[in-house]
Parts: C-alpha cells; structure tokens; sequence
C-alpha cells in the first residue's frame, strides 16, 4: 500500500527539487475511480498491513535494518540499469561499486560498508529513464496494491521487472518474487507508521494530500533532486492541497 508515499513520509526524500520533471501536479481525470481504490488500500492497511507492519517493529532495529539493506542491494542492478540508460556515467559507477563492495564486504548485503566509504545509496527505475527521454508521464494512478502510480510508472516497473537478475534465477518463482516484495511493502510501512498517521490525521483531504507528496516526490525523484529535510511543508499547510 501507498508504496511511493510510504517512502516519502518514513525517509522524508522527495519534497524538493521540482523543477524539469515535466510533472503535471494533480494530473487526476480518473480521480473518481482512483479514489475509490484509495478507500479500499486504506481499509486494507487499517486491517492487514498496518497490524503487520506494528508486529515487524518488535524485531530489533539492527536485524530491520540488515533487511532493508539486503533489499536495497538486491535493487542494485536495476538501478545500475537504469544510471545507464540515462547516460548518468559517475551514478553508474557509484551503483556498480555499491552492489560489489556490499555483496563481499558487506556479506550479501546485509551491511552498507559502501556508505562509510563514500558511496551514497540512490535509486533509480524506468519509469524515471523514460521520463529524463521525454516520455509522457499520462494520468494519474492509483492501483491495487502497488499504490500512486501512472501509465508510465507502471510499464516502467513492469520492465525493471525484466532487468532485475532474480526474475532468471531457477528456483525463482512468483512465491519468492511475492514474498520479497511483501518484505519490503512491510518494512517501509513499519517505518512511516507514526509520520503517515500525523499526515492522516492532519488532513482535509487525506486522497488529494497523497496524491500532491507522491507527485512531489516522483519529480524530484526524476530531477534527482537533493533532499533537505528543512524543506518539508508544515503538516498544517498540507491541508491546503
């Protein structure tokens, strides 16, 4: 559930840097469906993910942390993948070391020794590769599940998909592929639990306010935008949206 905005609200990224994303803020002609897909992922969070998410905080937060790393560095390649295809040569090479250096030292990536050598972690996927090429974002989405979203951002994931070495493994099935992803939709609920419940609570609008920080964060995302954490709106001034 919200799987944009759950990394907006639990890794405070993606407020700032707007500029040359091509985004159209509150691009919603579907708004009616959209909503309505939006009141069933929050019942579906209030009663599966949120719970599950609240069990996950019990493990300490090392071994949480030692999993969201092993994640991160399973994405490695598909960002690597996608720093090529935005001819983004000096990111590239910072992914490339990440994933060795964190595969080796790191043990499997379960520790981020590239990080205290100066290697910053980044992401990147398709949908931004198409957009930096110019493709048209398209309407607004939100999806079943998968959350904010549009056209474009989801053929992209679909084809990150493709390029993501674990999809050829032989004993990689869609159980593995379900689970993993599960671990991950887990994980960055467990940490925006308090940071999203303050965004709904504080919200007129709890839809139109997800939909504003999503669009922010994608163009930032797009811009490869530094993030500022004095550069959050006011959660009061979220209402206006």
């Amino acid at each position: 559930m919200y799987r944009q905005t759950l990394l907006i609200v639990a890794l405070a990224i993606g407020l700032a840097g707007c500029a040359g994303s091509g985004t159209a803020l509150n691009n919603d002609p579907l708004e009616r469906a959209n909503r309505f897909m939006f009141k069933v992922n929050v019942q579906l969070d209030n009663y599966v993910l949120k719970p599950v998410a609240k069990g996950y905080r019990v493990i300490p937060s090392p071994v949480r942390r030692s999993v969201r790393n092993f994640l991160d560095n399973l994405a490695s390649p598909v960002t690597l993948a996608n720093d090529i295809f935005q001819l983004e040569g000096k990111r590239a090479s910072t992914t490339g070391l990440r994933f060795g250096i964190n595969s080796t030292v790191g043990i499997f990536g379960l520790f981020d020794p590239a990080r205290r050598l100066g290697f910053e972690k980044h992401d990147e996927d398709f949908g931004q590769s198409m957009a930096i090429w110019g493709v048209p974002e398209g309407p607004y989405l939100f999806t079943p599940v998968y959350g904010p979203s549009s056209p474009r951002e989801f053929g992209g994931w679909i084809v990150d998909w493709a390029f993501d070495p674990m999809t050829y493994q032989d004993d990689w099935n869609l159980t593995n592929a379900i689970g993993r992803y599960a671990v991950d939709g887990i994980d960055s609920r467990a940490e925006a639990l308090t940071v999203l419940d303050e965004i709904e609570r504080s919200s007129v609008d709890f839809y139109a306010t997800v939909r504003s920080l999503y669009q922010q964060n994608r163009a930032s995302e797009i811009a490869n935008g530094e993030t500022n954490i004095d550069d959050l709106p006011d959660i009061d001034d979220l209402d206006d949206f």
